[in-house]
Formats: structure tokens, sequence, C-alpha cells
């Protein structure tokens, strides 16, 4: 790794083989394995970067897509950097905008030199390759880049599979050329859809590359779970130790316990606010509907064994008042809730780790409901 840049393997469990670490990064140490919350548009959706601060979030998540689209990398680094433009400074990483561009825009067509998509939000056409997205990447500013990858859509066939991932190993190579800021570290992403053979090479492809980390893209797209820990298991012995391993857009909790246990360090998913903003929380009871008028009278914290603010000074019954009457509080203290229940849950597992007794605290979890 270069000067700015350094991972620590502390231990591996000696119950579970799940690995504790610490990665330095310009803006501060992210511990791992961590929950990083997605602030897709520089911003965490109902949530001030002074509350992330108070419930642990070491690192969080910007979306190149939507800030290149609006309000404009240029912008932001006018404004000094995405740090300075969005008043955080701890740790980011921006995903590439690879997933957004074959999910959510229009896509024209894919060439070898890049993709032609249309924004969706006003239906412009725009045209990204690995150098542009690099450009932009490096404008933003964020202490993690991820290279421009093709992520194959589940179901997808033998044939066009293997096409992406050789497209992706040619846009990651690309990428690393293109990229020249030493004080961010530039990220490959292994790809191969659901076909171990795949998988396999695309890890050995992206480990002879020598990134300073690994993202593992293209699962939790609509696979079965089972499936997904298949193929974490198929690649994890072709993956550098010594590097930082990144599951891409996994979050539920018992997604981040088995994916520790396979040798994942980081992990991010919006379902946190996004469920908040419907009136689920996330508890360690499991999923609870505070709309459900089973919590009108429920004078309960929204979770007993959480310490967050929101916990701490309100009831389920308010709560569900909040949301019945339409008010923006809701959305602000279950997002709060359930971004602190993830950054606590992985806090706990890695003391677990610590403590070589990971595989206990998963059956503690179990017994209590977590994952239901």
């Amino acid at each position: 790794m270069n000067k700015f840049f350094k991972y620590e393997l502390i231990k591996t469990c000696k119950q579970s083989g799940a690995r504790l670490g610490r990665l330095h990064t310009p803006h501060g140490i992210i511990e791992t394995p961590c929950y990083m919350p997605v602030g897709t548009q520089a911003t965490v959706k109902a949530v001030q970067p002074r509350e992330l601060e108070e419930i642990g979030s070491g690192i969080i998540l910007a979306n190149t897509y939507h800030l290149y689209l609006r309000p404009g990398h240029k912008l932001v680094e006018e404004a000094g950097g995405l740090h300075k433009f969005m008043n955080w400074n701890r740790p980011i990483l921006t995903d590439s905008g690879g997933f957004q561009v074959f999910s959510l825009a229009g896509i024209n067509s894919i060439k070898e030199d890049g993709v032609e998509f249309r924004s969706h939000l006003d239906g412009s056409r725009h045209f990204f390759t690995p150098e542009s997205v690099m450009e932009v990447e490096q404008a933003l500013g964020a202490d993690i880049a991820m290279v421009f990858d093709e992520c194959a859509p589940y179901p997808s066939n033998y044939k066009y599979t293997a096409e992406a991932m050789d497209r992706t190993h040619r846009w990651a190579a690309r990428c690393k050329q293109a990229h020249t800021r030493e004080d961010q570290a530039l990220f490959g992403i292994v790809q191969g859809g659901m076909y171990k053979d795949l998988r396999i090479e695309s890890a050995k492809a992206l480990s002879d590359m020598d990134f300073i980390g690994y993202g593992i893209g293209g699962l939790s797209v609509g696979e079965p779970k089972t499936i997904m820990y298949d193929m974490l298991e198929t690649i994890m012995p072709y993956m550098p130790e010594n590097k930082p391993r990144y599951l891409m857009g996994v979050g539920t909790p018992d997604c981040l316990i088995e994916g520790v246990l396979r040798g994942v360090d980081m992990f991010d998913c919006v379902l946190q606010t996004r469920v908040a903003r419907n009136g689920l929380a996330l508890t360690r009871q499991g999923r609870r509907t505070i709309r459900n008028a089973t919590f009108e009278r429920d004078f309960t914290p929204i979770d007993p064994e959480c310490d967050c603010y929101a916990c701490r000074n309100f009831t389920r019954a308010y709560v569900r008042h909040l949301i019945k009457a339409e008010e923006i509080l809701a959305a602000q203290l279950l997002s709060l809730h359930n971004l602190r229940f993830s950054i606590k849950l992985m806090e706990d597992v890695r003391k677990a780790i610590a403590e070589d007794r990971l595989l206990d605290f998963r059956a503690e979890l179990m017994e209590k409901g977590t994952f239901n």
C-alpha cells in the first residue's frame, strides 16, 4: 500500500476464522468488519453528519453516478472536495456508478470504450468510460474509489456473464492506469455472476492487478442467499489476505454476520434508511413494523437493547403516532435507530471476534430472533 493507506489484519477468530482488521486512511481509521451507511447524494437520508458521528459511523458511502449528474463533480471539487462540501471529516467511499448505470439509467449501448446512458433525471445523454469515471471520482476526493465495472444482472447466462467479467477486468486495468491520486485508494471489483469458475477467474485476475482493496460486486442482486454465501466461500481462497474485502450492497443482519464468517471486512446497504421511511425498525428481537396498530399503546423503546437517541428518549407508541401523522421526525428517528442498530451489531461482531466467540454470538442472535 502507499503511504496514505495501510490495512492491518489484527487477528482471526479461532472459533470461526472471521477477520478483525483496521484500515488507515487520510481521514481516519476504519475498524473492520464494518457497516457503511449510504449517503448516495452526499447525504444519508434524514440523518445529520453530527448524528452519524454520535452513532459511531466510521465511514460513509456516496455515489459517483448521482453526484456526476447533480450537482456535478466540478462543483464539488470547487467546494474543496466531498468532505468539505458535505462537512464530513471521516472517511468516505465512492461507488463508481457502474451499478446505477446498468440498473437505474436508460442504457443505449455498452461498448468496449464505455457505456452510453440516459440520465434518470432529465433523459440527457451521457457516456461513462473508465477514464472519465476516474476523473469524476478523483474530483470528488473520497478516501476510497471503486473501479468502473459491468454488473451482470441475475439471472444471466454464462456467455454474457463471462463477457461482462472480461470487460470489467479490462476496464479495471484502464481505471488503474488513469487513477493518479495517491491520497485516494482504488479498489478493484470482483465479478463473475453465479458461476464458480468465473468468480475464481475474476478474483485471480483482480488480485494480480494489486489494488489497495477489493470489492465483491454482482451479489445480492436477486439470487438466493445460499448462492451468495456459496460464491463468497468460492472466491475467498483467491483473495489477498492482506487487503480489505468489501461486499457491495449487502446489509441485512443475517448477511452481515454470514459475510463476516466468510471473510468479508466491509459492507454497505440502503436498507437501513429505506425501510425506516416505511415505518420499519430493525431490532435485536427481529423486524418491527412500528406503524402497526399493535404498537399504539406500546410505551417501550423501539429496541430495548439499543443505546441510540431515539431508543433512549422515545417510545414505539410515539413513533407510531408520528408515522400516522406523517411527521418527518418519524423517518429521522427510525433512520437513526436502524443505522445505530447495524453499526452496534458490527461493534459487537468485532468484540466477538476479539474474544474468539463469533459462532456463539451468532447463535445468541438467532435465539433472540434478530434475523427474523
